[in-house]
């Protein structure tokens, strides 16, 4: 199998410089050059690099700047600054700005610099591998559809990992539309039973006696309309894991029944008196507050004592503003308009009616909300007049009277502000694209990095 030579181009305005660094490295690199910003400017745009060798002083512009642009691209290179300058502060600045290394021209010996340049490309090599190593991961076992840098959601995936492995039974908490099916999925997926069914019953859209014999079966003729014996879902889940979502709806007897099982991991079916056994991994969730429902007589205290051996509360949307954004482009990327076409994105006055919103449905709604978005937009971003009318302020079916008030004005700021900063690192401190990304003008990204203290990023 052959190994393609790694692509080099040199930037330096001194001729002897460029050359003689070309006959050093060109036995182990495929080598352009360049002899300002400019010409590798021209070149970074026709040809894919792997290492970028540039000096610090350069005509017109400086090699720094040169650095963030090549970040910028698709296919960041690695990117190492020379400079006879050799202080500390450029060195600092230049790892800042995204260079990875530093070398000064004066002390620079050809057998340090490759390898220097062979332990950059490594790393970078290693990044990657690791970054598809963990998308591979997750898209396979785990949380890869459940979006949230916020602190409460990495609390919520640090939980779900270390518990998952085990076989402890864990009561999600939280409003509708937090999430609570999806991370049930996720401790399934994540732990041993995988491979096993994962079954769900969603106990609040059935009776008493239908739940009964939805979890446990029945025989035949234990009721009307029991024509033939079937087996209940605890049974479907033998060897997985089983999904009771709204527990706090669940009538009393029913609740007396799944406190057995939990204790002996015994049941039986309606109309039967044949003692059944099964293995597996018990999940709940509830909206309600089980604890009052237990001072007020209706929840069992010693079911809830069961239940609750892990608890995981789901934060609602308005306490983790910050993750908005991420979930609303991709909420975008699954919908397309009537004519196949799909918007690339959020204007700044949609985002910030988005930030603003409190959303009492939570993820749900918004996940709504953008897919109505998507079928109205017309332009290649989604504006605030796509938006529902509660959502941008303008009227229509108000939130329950019950809904909090919006996030306080400093959490959307800190959440602006964060997610400038993202587009600025995603943009590698390109404000042009940053601007672009964001869907404001390079005029309004420059205002708000001064009203953040942002400008030295």
């Amino acid at each position: 199998m052959t190994t393609r030579t790694p692509t080099l181009l040199i930037v330096d305005d001194e001729k002897t410089q460029r050359e003689g660094l070309r006959a050093a490295l060109q036995d182990r690199f495929d080598v352009y050059l360049a002899e300002d910003a400019k010409s590798a400017y021209d070149l970074l745009e026709r040809e894919s690099f792997d290492v970028v060798l540039t000096d610090f002083r350069l005509p017109n512009e400086d090699g720094m700047k040169l650095i963030i642009r090549a970040k910028s691209l698709p296919k960041p290179p690695v990117c190492i600054l020379m400079t006879a300058y050799g202080s500390e502060e450029i060195a600092v600045e230049a790892m800042k700005r995204g260079a990875d290394d530093y070398i000064a021209k004066g002390r620079l010996q050809i057998d340090e610099l490759e390898i220097r340049i062979a332990r950059a490309l490594r790393q970078t090599t290693l990044e990657a591998e690791n970054v598809s190593l963990r998308r591979e991961l997750d898209s396979k076992y785990g949380l890869e559809d459940i979006i949230g840098e916020s602190a409460a959601m990495r609390e919520v995936f640090d939980t779900v990992r270390q518990v998952a492995p085990s076989d402890v039974t864990v009561l999600l908490l939280g409003e509708s539309g937090t999430g609570k099916e999806r991370i049930a999925k996720a401790i399934h997926r994540l732990s041993p039973r995988a491979s096993q069914p994962m079954v769900t019953v969603h106990s609040a859209a059935l009776a008493p006696t239908l739940l009964e014999s939805e979890l446990f079966g029945h025989e035949r003729g234990a009721f009307t309309g029991a024509h033939e014996r079937r087996a209940g879902r605890i049974e479907q889940a033998q060897g997985g894991t089983l999904f009771l979502d709204e527990i706090g709806e669940i009538d009393a007897s029913v609740q007396v029944k799944i406190l057995r099982f939990l204790g002996e991991r015994t049941f039986e079916r309606v109309g039967s008196n044949k003692t059944l056994t099964a293995d597996l991994r018990l999940i709940a969730a509830t909206n309600k507050n089980l604890e009052e429902m237990v001072k007020a007589g209706k929840f069992r205290e010693d079911l809830f004592f069961r239940l609750r051996v892990v608890e995981i509360w789901l934060p609602p949307l308005r306490q983790r503003v910050e993750d908005i954004p991420a979930l609303a482009h991709s909420f975008l990327g699954e919908f397309q308009r009537p004519d196949g076409t799909s918007a690339a994105g959020f204007t700044a006055d949609a985002l910030e009616a988005l930030l603003r919103y409190s959303w009492p449905g939570n993820v749900r709604e918004l996940r709504s909300a953008i897919q109505r978005a998507a079928s109205f937009s017309r332009s290649d971003r989604v504006t605030v007049r796509d938006l529902p009318p509660w959502v941008r302020g303008g009227g229509g079916p108000p939130p329950p009277a019950s809904a909090p008030a919006a996030a306080p004005a400093t959490t959307l700021k800190q959440a602006e502000k964060d997610l400038i900063e993202k587009a600025l690192k995603e943009a590698g401190g390109n404000r042009t694209a940053a601007a672009r990304n964001l869907g404001m003008s390079r005029r309004t990204l420059h205002r708000k990095l001064h009203l953040y203290h942002l400008e030295q990023l």
